[in-house]
């Protein structure tokens, strides 16, 4: 009956330590470079716009998914959705200047708590544009977005299907 106890003491404490070590991992990431091909680069990169010059263009959302794919997904969840380690930006992080800022800031600070890297900082790291265009991503995947319109071929094919007159027999 005491190895058991034994046996399972140790299991617990093994396990503790594992969920322990990873919890307190969580911000121990290493940025990625992220390929910014086919964006307008910034006059100087050097320095933070306040606001993202991205927003709506659909190469830096394109980047911006696959750059979230290499640096934020472990945390912060696939596609932008939380596993629970990490806020689910989707969520969480607001559209527009108010989310800029956030990001901002987020980008050039990192998140530190108690003395634990939470999220690392990015800034001289990855390419301002790049993490623009993460910010871009996450607008369009955001749960405040606007919805996205449907291709104009398939409105032409809607619009078709309801002119033609139905078959009465």
């Amino acid at each position: 009956m005491q190895i058991v106890k034994r046996s399972v003491s140790v299991v617990v404490a093994t396990l503790g330590l594992v969920v322990g070590v990873n919890a307190f991992a969580h911000g121990d990431v290493t940025p990625q470079a992220i390929d910014i091909s086919g964006l307008e680069p910034l006059k100087d990169s050097t320095v933070w716009l306040d606001t993202n010059p991205y927003s709506g263009n659909e190469r830096a959302i394109e980047i911006g998914h696959a750059a979230y794919a290499q640096n934020c997904a472990r945390c912060h969840g696939i596609d932008g959705v939380s596993g629970g380690i990490a806020p689910d930006l989707r969520e969480t992080l607001p559209l527009g200047a108010e989310g800029d800022e956030f990001f901002k800031e987020r980008m050039i600070n990192g998140a530190i708590r108690n003395g634990v890297t939470y999220m690392p900082k990015f800034d001289g790291i990855v390419a301002q544009e790049g993490l623009w265009s993460i910010r871009s991503w996450l607008e369009s995947v955001s749960v405040d977005a606007p919805p996205k319109e449907e291709k104009k071929e398939d409105k032409k094919e809607e619009t078709k299907s309801e002119d033609k007159p139905e078959d009465k027999k």
